[in-house]
């Protein structure tokens, strides 16, 4: 079904790449969203203040809340959509991770609100009734939300919105609290034990455990998240890709908003090849990430030397030093400067920012393995910082 609606509401839809149409997805969405939960409140809220249910209100009121979600998300996709200005060159596609914030929000919440009603209903019980009604329209809800959830986690993997995944989550929720609702309301009125409050404070909690858990996964775009491995290394293994590339490093990736990354690099020639040519082969590189994955990639070219056998085993020796101190060590950009008394070593070492050891202990522990085996060399060693995840 979700096929057949997109097919026929979302123009263009096979380009979901293109921004324009990724938009005409997420407000497709959003609409869809505000009919379904205003149709649901409508129906469950008639129905819990029929019964007496708190449980079955508090239900209703959170698919309130999820069609307001939705018009926050609707608008989040419409802000995100607009152009780049000479205030934000990058454009405004972060929009979207501040709507799916909010949607995380307004889950916390709903969830503080059912586990306040659930505990005024255990101080002040009241009657709940139940009858088939009230299990039809509770079974028809699931049966809606369930789908919901197919619904918005298709679209969102679609165009990687962590706007509709989250939509998704609080969809998978709601399904959970009405069943657990409905199962309250059955054993109540088979035993005579009112389990609403009870049941409903639950619910409520784990609404507050979700929500969270989604407040922290969409902020962590805003706070500039560390781009995913597989991101890092299709990027690393394309650059690799071109003859003539010797190596690649000081790979960053900012994220401006889904469909808006860039990223840049260092590239290592021989310094001994054509500069111009070496240049041209750079300029193709970038262009071909441009036109193949709509990503922009700014590319340095660092020259080393290849036709110095002792500078080539040199720094082989010391990248093989600084795995041994941690694997996930390494070096690049490195020279030599000879002298009649010592020769200067200068290099860069890369330290991913979760290795427990300080930027001067390290230069220390470097240069002392160095010594060792080159007693005349003086380190000048940089250390830089990785801006990609160590975790690959």
């Amino acid at each position: 079904m979700t096929e057949w609606l997109v097919r026929h509401f979302v123009k263009n839809y096979e380009d979901s790449a293109n921004p324009q149409v990724r938009t005409h997805f997420g407000q497709f969405a959003g609409i869809v969203g505000i009919i379904c939960n205003t149709l649901l409140c409508i129906g469950k809220g008639i129905i819990g203040f029929l019964v007496g249910s708190v449980s079955i209100i508090a239900d209703a009121l959170n698919n309130l809340s999820d069609a307001a979600s939705n018009v926050i998300s609707l608008l989040g996709f419409k802000l995100a959509s607009r152009p780049a200005d000479p205030e934000h060159p990058y454009g405004h596609g972060r929009y979207e991770y501040l709507s799916g914030l909010a949607v995380a929000v307004v889950i916390v919440i709903i969830g503080v609100e059912l586990v306040q009603s659930s505990f005024n209903k255990i101080l002040n019980p009241t009657e709940t009734e139940f009858n088939m009604v009230v299990a039809i329209i509770l079974i028809a809800s699931i049966l809606v939300k369930l789908w919901m959830m197919v619904f918005n986690r298709a679209i969102g993997k679609r165009i990687s919105s962590t706007t509709l995944e989250a939509t998704a989550i609080d969809s998978r929720n709601d399904v959970i609290t009405t069943a657990v609702v409905l199962l309250c309301a059955i054993i109540s009125s088979a035993t005579g034990i009112d389990l609403d409050g009870w049941v409903g404070i639950a619910v409520g909690l784990f609404i507050i455990y979700s929500g969270i858990q989604l407040v922290r996964e969409t902020i962590s775009p805003l706070l500039g998240k560390a781009a995913e491995p597989e991101v890092v290394d299709h990027i690393q293994q394309k650059i690799m890709s071109y003859p003539g590339v010797l190596g690649t490093h000081d790979l960053m990736v900012h994220d401006y908003g889904p469909g808006r990354q860039f990223a840049s690099a260092h590239v290592e020639m021989a310094a001994e090849a054509d500069p111009m040519e070496s240049h041209d082969l750079i300029d193709n590189i970038e262009q071909d990430f441009k036109n193949e994955e709509g990503l922009i990639v700014t590319l340095h070219y660092d020259p080393i030397v290849t036709d110095d056998p002792e500078v080539k085993d040199l720094r082989n020796k010391i990248d093989r030093m600084v795995k041994t101190i941690n694997p996930i060590l390494s070096i690049h950009d490195l020279r030599t400067v000879p002298g009649p008394t010592h020769t200067n070593v200068i290099f860069d070492c890369v330290k991913p920012a979760d290795l427990a050891i300080s930027d001067d202990d390290l230069r220390a522990t470097i240069t002392k393995k160095v010594n060792e085996e080159y007693p005349q060399a003086i380190c000048k060693i940089t250390i830089d910082q990785s801006y990609v995840s160590s975790h690959q």
